[in-house]
C-alpha cells in the first residue's frame, strides 16, 4: 500500500510540474510536428491537453488547435476539422489563436475539395493578421499557394508561395522557407517546367535537412521523383519515391505514405514490371480504403486497374475501373479524372467498341487542363483506334500530333543533362508509329521516324538545324548519303512485338524483321558477360555468339561484301554489344571483324554533318595521363608510362602536348586550349555514372579536392579533334538513352565537337592495351583513318600466339563518329 501511495504521488507531483510548464511542452510538441516527428507531437499534445480540458483556456486552444494541424498532416483530415468546429471565446477573438484556427480550418478544408471554405477562411485570416499579427502573413500566403495550386490555378500559386518565400526569408524562418520552396517546385512542376522544378527542390532539399523537416523532405523527394519519371529517369525517380516514402514512415504522415508507393508503382509499371507494380499497389489498397484521401484512392484504383489492362485482364480492370468511378464522385481531382477517362477508353478499345474509346480520347484532348503527357498518350491510342478501323489518314494526323507534342515538352527542358532521358517516357509511340509505316510497306517514312528519335540533345548542341530533324522532311536522303561516304549503314530499331534492321548501301535501302526485344537481350546480356569473364567465346560449347550473328545480321549478309565499310547505328542494349566479337558461322567461324572495318554511330543526321576527309599532316597530340594516385579507389596504372611513351613517339616535340604526373590535373586540361588539338589521348582511370551521365568523368591528379574532369565541364569546351581516345574503363558510357545512345565520356567528347571517340565498353586491360594503342597510332601515322587503324591494331591482337586474342583484350575499345 505504501509503495502505491508513493507511486500515486509521484505522478500526482509529475502532473502538476507537467501542466506548470504548458509553453514549454506546447514547444516541444510542435517543433515535433515541423520535425515531422508526428507521432510523438501528437501524443505529448494529447497528454497537455488533459491539463486544460477547459474550452476557456489559452493553452486548450493553442493545444488544440496543434493537435488539427498533426491531424491533417497525418491524413486525418475529418477528424482535424471536427476539432475546430467549436468557436474559442470572444476573448480571444484578437489573439492569433483565431487566425491559426482558421488556417487549420482552410487546410483541412482545401484537403478535402472544399476550396471555396478554404479560401474564404484564409481572407478572414489575411485580414485579421495585418490588424494585429502580420508575422503570420507569410503562414497564410503558403496555404493560399496550397490553395490556388488545388483549384488548378497554378499563377495564383505562384504568386503566393513566392510572397511566402519572401516572408520566410525576412523572417530567418527555414521551416517556411522549406515549404514555400517545395510549393514553387511543385508549381513548376505541374507547369512542366521540370528542369526548374529539379532547382527548386534541390535548394527546399537543402533548407529542409538543415534543420531536419522530415514531412518536408518527403513531399520535396516525391517532387523531384515525380520530375525526373516524367524526364524518363526511372533510376532517379524510383530512388526519390522510395527516399519520401521512408521519409513519411518517420513522420508518421501515413496518407503521404500512400501517395508515394503509388509513386514507386508508376515507375515499376512504366519499366513494364508489372509483378512488381501490382504488389505496392495492392499494400497500399487497403490502408487508402480507410483514409479521408477519396483522391488518392481514385488515383490507386486508377493504377491497378491500368496494370490490369496489360496484364490482359480486361474484367478486372473494367471493375476497378467502376469502383474508381464512383469514389470519384466525391474527389473531383482533376487529373484523376482524366486518368480515368483514359483508362475507361483504354478498356474499350481492347473490347473492340471503337466508337466508345474515340469519345474518351477526344475528351481528354478537348480539356484544357489536361497535361502534355496525356495529350500526348490521348493522341497515340486516338491513333491506334484509327488503325483498327482502317481510317489511315486520321490515324497519321494523330500519330504526328502526338509527336509534336512530346517535342514541344522536350524543347522546353533547358538542362541538357535532363533532355537526354525525357524520350524513355515516350518511346513506345514511335514505336507504334513505325509499325504503322511498316504494315503499309513505308520503308523510308518508318526508317525517318525511327531517326526521329535519336541524338536530338546531341545533334542540337552540335548545331545540327532544327529542320533536318522533323518529319516529314524533304532532305532526308539516307542512300545519298552512304554512297556520299561510300559505306554501308546498319539502323536497328528493337520494339516489343518485332525488331527492325533498315540495311542502307549507296544503290539500296532494304527494312528487315528480327526477333522483338524480349529475345534479343538477354542473349545480348549474356555473350556481354561471357566476355568480361574471360572464356572462351568462339568455343562450340559457347553459341550465344552465334545466334547473335543469326539474329541481327544474317538477315543481311548479302547486302554487306566482305571488306565493307560499315557504320553501325544500334538501339538500347545493343549498344553494349561489340558487334565485331559476333561469330561468322562459315565458311570456317571467324568473328565479324575480320569481314568488315566498324564504326558506331548514333544518328544519321549527325553522319550527314560529318567530314568526310582528315588530313593525316594534322600531326598535333595533347597527351594526357600517368598521373599521380588521387585516392585509394584509384590505383597507379603500372603499364601508363610505356603507354605514353609510345604515343609520344608517332609526334614531333613542337606538334605535342603531355600533361603527367603533378601536371595531370582537370583545370590543367581545360586551360590547355584542348581546341588547338588534331589528336586527344587519355591513358588513366575512368569512371561512368549510370543515373548522372555528365558525371561520369576521367581521372586525373588531385589539385584541392578536385580531380575529376568530369563529362559536363568537357561539353563546354569546344573541340575540333579528328580523334579523341580515352584509354581508361567505362570510357563510352554506362546507361544507353532512348534515343540518345550510350552516354558518358565518349558522348560528352563527340557533342563538345570531336569527329572520333576511341573509348572503352568495359575496364581496360592495363597489360594488353599499350600494345594495341601502339598498333592504332603506327596506322594513324601512315595515313590510315581511324576505324581502318583501329581494326588493324585489334586484329594483330586477335591474331596473336597469346592471350591478348581473347576478345576481353581488345573488343571492349569502339569507334564513335560524331560530326
Amino acid at each position: 500500500m505504501t509503495a502505491f501511495l508513493l507511486l500515486n504521488l509521484a505522478f500526482v507531483l509529475w502532473s502538476c510540474r507537467r501542466c506548470a510548464e504548458p509553453q514549454t511542452i506546447f514547444e516541444r510538441a510542435q517543433m515535433q510536428m515541423k520535425h515531422g516527428e508526428l507521432e510523438p507531437a501528437l501524443a505529448e499534445t494529447e497528454r497537455a491537453l488533459q491539463c486544460f480540458p477547459s474550452a476557456d483556456s489559452v493553452w486548450h486552444w493553442r493545444l488544440r488547435i496543434l493537435k488539427s494541424e498533426i491531424l491533417w498532416r497525418q491524413g486525418s483530415t475529418r477528424e482535424s476539422l471536427a476539432l475546430m468546429e467549436a468557436e474559442p471565446p470572444v476573448s480571444l477573438a484578437a489573439t492569433d489563436l483565431a487566425i491559426r484556427r482558421q488556417l487549420a480550418m482552410a487546410t483541412a478544408n482545401a484537403l478535402m475539395q472544399r476550396l471555396p471554405d478554404a479560401d474564404r477562411l484564409l481572407a478572414e485570416a489575411e485580414v485579421s493578421a495585418k490588424a494585429g499579427h502580420p508575422g503570420l502573413l507569410g503562414e497564410i500566403a503558403l496555404r493560399r499557394g496550397t490553395v490556388r495550386f488545388l483549384a488548378g490555378d497554378l499563377e495564383g500559386a505562384r504568386t503566393a508561395y513566392q510572397k511566402s518565400l519572401e516572408s520566410a526569408r525576412e523572417a530567418k524562418d527555414l521551416f517556411l522557407e522549406a515549404a514555400a520552396l517545395d510549393g514553387l517546385g511543385v508549381v513548376a512542376t505541374k507547369k512542366e517546367h521540370y528542369d526548374e522544378a529539379i532547382d527548386w527542390d534541390r535548394s527546399a532539399l537543402d533548407t529542409a535537412r538543415s534543420v531536419g523537416a522530415q514531412r518536408i523532405l518527403a513531399n520535396i523527394s516525391g517532387n523531384l521523383a515525380w520530375c525526373y519519371r516524367k524526364l524518363g529517369d526511372y533510376d532517379s525517380a524510383l530512388t526519390f519515391y522510395k527516399q519520401a516514402e521512408e521519409a513519411s514512415v518517420r513522420s508518421g504522415a501515413l496518407g503521404d505514405q500512400l501517395y508515394w508507393l503509388t509513386g514507386i508503382e508508376s515507375v515499376y509499371s512504366e519499366q513494364q514490371h508489372y509483378a512488381a507494380a501490382e504488389a505496392v499497389l495492392e499494400q497500399a489498397l487497403d490502408r487508402a480504403r480507410r483514409q479521408d484521401d477519396k483522391s488518392t484512392l481514385v488515383e490507386i484504383l486508377n493504377d491497378l486497374s491500368a496494370v490490369a489492362l496489360e496484364t490482359g485482364r480486361l474484367d478486372l480492370a473494367e471493375k476497378l475501373e467502376e469502383e474508381a468511378s464512383k469514389v470519384r464522385t466525391v474527389s473531383p481531382d482533376q487529373s484523376e479524372i482524366l486518368d480515368s477517362i483514359l483508362i475507361r477508353g483504354r478498356i474499350a478499345e481492347r473490347r473492340g467498341d471503337y466508337r466508345s474509346a474515340e469519345g474518351s480520347f477526344e475528351r481528354i484532348l478537348s480539356d484544357a487542363k489536361a497535361g502534355s503527357s496525356e495529350r500526348w498518350e490521348a493522341q497515340a491510342r486516338l491513333a491506334n483506334v484509327y488503325v483498327a478501323e482502317s481510317r489511315d489518314a486520321k490515324a497519321e494526323r494523330e500519330f504526328q500530333e502526338s509527336l509534336d507534342t512530346i517535342e514541344g515538352v522536350r524543347t522546353s527542358v533547358q538542362a541538357e543533362e535532363l533532355r537526354l532521358s525525357f524520350l524513355s517516357t515516350a518511346i513506345s509511340i514511335y514505336s507504334d508509329y513505325i509499325e504503322f509505316l511498316m504494315r503499309h510497306g513505308r520503308v523510308l517514312d518508318a526508317l525517318q521516324v525511327a531517326e526521329l528519335s535519336r541524338a536530338r540533345t546531341l545533334a542540337e548542341g552540335l548545331g545540327t538545324k532544327p529542320n533536318s530533324l522533323s518529319f516529314p522532311s524533304q532532305a532526308f536522303h539516307p542512300q545519298a548519303l552512304a554512297r556520299r561516304l561510300n559505306l554501308i549503314l546498319l539502323f536497328y530499331w528493337l520494339g516489343e512485338d518485332r525488331s527492325y534492321l533498315w540495311v542502307i548501301t549507296p544503290t539500296k535501302l532494304s527494312c528487315l524483321a528480327l526477333p522483338k526485344q524480349a529475345e534479343i537481350d538477354p542473349v545480348v546480356n549474356a555473350y556481354r558477360q561471357t566476355i568480361l569473364e574471360g572464356r572462351d567465346v568462339s568455343s562450340p560449347s559457347n553459341d550465344d555468339g552465334k545466334k547473335l550473328y543469326r539474329m541481327l545480321l544474317a538477315p543481311a549478309r548479302e547486302l554487306i561484301p566482305q571488306n565493307s565499310r560499315v557504320v553501325l547505328l544500334p538501339a538500347e542494349s545493343l549498344y553494349g554489344l561489340n558487334f565485331e566479337t559476333l561469330i561468322v558461322p562459315d565458311p570456317q567461324p571467324h568473328y565479324w571483324i575480320e569481314d568488315v572495318t566498324l564504326t558506331t554511330a548514333s544518328s544519321l543526321t549527325l553522319l550527314e554533318h560529318s567530314r568526310t576527309q582528315h588530313d593525316p599532316n594534322e600531326k598535333s597530340l595533347l597527351l594526357v595521363g600517368n598521373t599521380e594516385q588521387p585516392s585509394a579507389d584509384f590505383p597507379l596504372l603500372p603499364q601508363a608510362p610505356a603507354e605514353m611513351q609510345k604515343i609520344e613517339h608517332y609526334f614531333a616535340d613542337s606538334r605535342r602536348k603531355v600533361l603527367e604526373g603533378k601536371q595531370a590535373t582537370p583545370s590543367a586540361y581545360l586551360s590547355s586550349s584542348p581546341e588547338r588539338y588534331a589528336y586527344l589521348h587519355f591513358v588513366t582511370h575512368g569512371t561512368a555514372s549510370h543515373t548522372r551521365p555528365l558525371e561520369s568523368a576521367v581521372i586525373l591528379t588531385k589539385e584541392g579536392d578536385s580531380y575529376k574532369l568530369y563529362a559536363r565541364d568537357i561539353v563546354t569546351h569546344p573541340l575540333q579533334a579528328q580523334l579523341v581516345t580515352i584509354s581508361a574503363c567505362n570510357g563510352a558510357g554506362a546507361r544507353a538513352y532512348a534515343g540518345e545512345g550510350l552516354v558518358g565520356l565518349s558522348w560528352a567528347f563527340l557533342r563538345a565537337g570531336a569527329h572520333n571517340v576511341i573509348a572503352s565498353l568495359w575496364e581496360v586491360s592495363d597489360a594488353s592495351t599499350p600494345q594495341l594503342m601502339d598498333e592504332l597510332y603506327k596506322g594513324l601515322s601512315a595515313g590510315q583513318d581511324p576505324a581502318s587503324a583501329l581494326r588493324k591494331a585489334k586484329l594483330t591482337l586477335l591474331h596473336s600466339d597469346t592471350v591478348f586474342r581473347k576478345p576481353f583484350y581488345w573488343a571492349q575499345f569502339q569507334l564513335y563518329a560524331g560530326s
